[in-house]
Order: C-alpha cells, then sequence, then structure tokens
C-alpha cells in the first residue's frame, strides 16, 4: 500500500496498491499523482530510507517535486569501523575528494554499473598513509560518484537544515495507516488478485477520507460541499 498524505489535515490525497516487494521506485510515481490529485505544482515529498534512489530523487526534481529522503546507511565499511564515503568531502571547484588523512583524491576515468555512469577517484598515496587501517584493506581507497550526485547531496543538506523533517512525516503518514488498520483489526484484506484489493483498499481510502472531513468540517458542511461539486 502506497498513500501520499496531506500533512495538514492527514488526508490522503493518492493511494496505489502494488504487488512490488520494496519502495525504492515508488517515490516519483506518488508524487506525481498527488500533485494530479491537488493540483498543485510545486510539492515538498517526504519519506522514510526506504524510498532513497537516485535516480528517483532526480526525477522528483525534474516536475517540480522537493524530495526529502534520508539517505540509507548502508556503508560495509563503516560497518566494519573503517571510514565510509561520508568521511570523505568532495570538491566540486577542483573535481577531488579529500580524504580524513587530508590527502587529494583525484578523477581517474568513469564507467556504467546498473545503468548509473559513476566517476572513479583515487590517491597512489595510500599505502604510506597513517591511518590506511582505518580507510581501507586494498591497496588503495577508491571512492564512487554517480554523475547525478549533486542532486543527493544538496537534498542531504535541506534535511540537515530540518531536522524536524522525520517527525513530521511520522505524525503525517503513520497516522492514516494507523487508523485504517485499527479499522480492519487482524484480518487480512479479504478479496483478492491485485485489481479486488486496490478496489478493497480504494473503499478504505475513501471511509478513512470521508470521517476525517467530517471532524475537520462538520456533516452539514460537508454535505453541502459535496452538493456543490
Amino acid at each position: 500500500m502506497q498513500a501520499v498524505v496531506d500533512a495538514q489535515h492527514h488526508l490522503i490525497v493518492a493511494h496505489e496498491v502494488t504487488n512490488i516487494g520494496n519502495d525504492r521506485s515508488q517515490l516519483s510515481t506518488m508524487a506525481r499523482q498527488a500533485q494530479e490529485a491537488t493540483g498543485v505544482r510545486e510539492l515538498t515529498a517526504i519519506a522514510d530510507r526506504g524510498y532513497f534512489k537516485g535516480e528517483e530523487i532526480l526525477a522528483c526534481e525534474a516536475t517540480g517535486v522537493t524530495p526529502l529522503v534520508p539517505k540509507p546507511l548502508t556503508s560495509g565499511a563503516k560497518a566494519d569501523g573503517r571510514f565510509g564515503k561520508q568521511d570523505f568531502v568532495y570538491d566540486a571547484g577542483e573535481d577531488v575528494y579529500r580524504c580524513p588523512a587530508g590527502e587529494t583524491l583525484t578523477w581517474r576515468y568513469w564507467n556504467v554499473e546498473a545503468g548509473r555512469k559513476l566517476h572513479n577517484y583515487w590517491t597512489t598515496k595510500c599505502r604510506a598513509c597513517a591511518l590506511k587501517s582505518k580507510c581501507t584493506p586494498a591497496k588503495e581507497r577508491r571512492v564512487k560518484r554517480w554523475e547525478h550526485e549533486a542532486v543527493v547531496e544538496a537534498m542531504q543538506e535541506r534535511l540537515e537544515r530540518a531536522p524536524e523533517t522525520m517527525r513530521i512525516r511520522r505524525q503525517t503518514a503513520e497516522h492514516p495507516f494507523g487508523t485504517i488498520k485499527a479499522w480492519m483489526g487482524a484480518t487480512h484484506f479479504r478479496l483478492r488478485t491485485l485489481e479486488k484489493v486496490r478496489t478493497e483498499m480504494s473503499l478504505h481510502v475513501l471511509a478513512y477520507n470521508l470521517k476525517r472531513m467530517i471532524a475537520i468540517l462538520g456533516v452539514q458542511p460537508l454535505t453541502q460541499a459535496i452538493r456543490a461539486a
């Protein structure tokens, strides 16, 4: 179940049921649905780490959506107690990385991995570095940079300037999910096949939104608004 929830009133403005086992490819699709449903082009989309994917972030920005998605902490080096990529500072002016020891990792070549163009950087001074044991077991530490990495870095800077972002997401997105699950009880969806489950979920969303609108506007104003529409 994918849902886009309005942060002010907790209304579900767009939803979708998929049989895809992860959220990584859903961000831009749901953002576009939210744009169509609200008629607003410039939106801010807040999502959790499960939605992080560079291509999705790039696609959002191309359509006027400002994404705010924290980057997953998946560095194998960091898990082993060594420096992670985040410890290497990129200098856009010189197109180099600065390592924790202060050395410069220069551009060497680019290649394509999984359809992504990556630039590769390293220095030949790793062997004599006093911090090498904390950095890499290989001959030298290599850092790869996606060609659109600047878009991801700009988003991370926005998140750092707005530490309350994830708290807003929890208060917004979790509210309708929790409410609908409480209504459903301990049961799963009653229907089978994707098309039927989508219909069942649409009825849950309709009921949820109607109850929210009654709480916000009251029965009479809502009835009048429906008749006017």
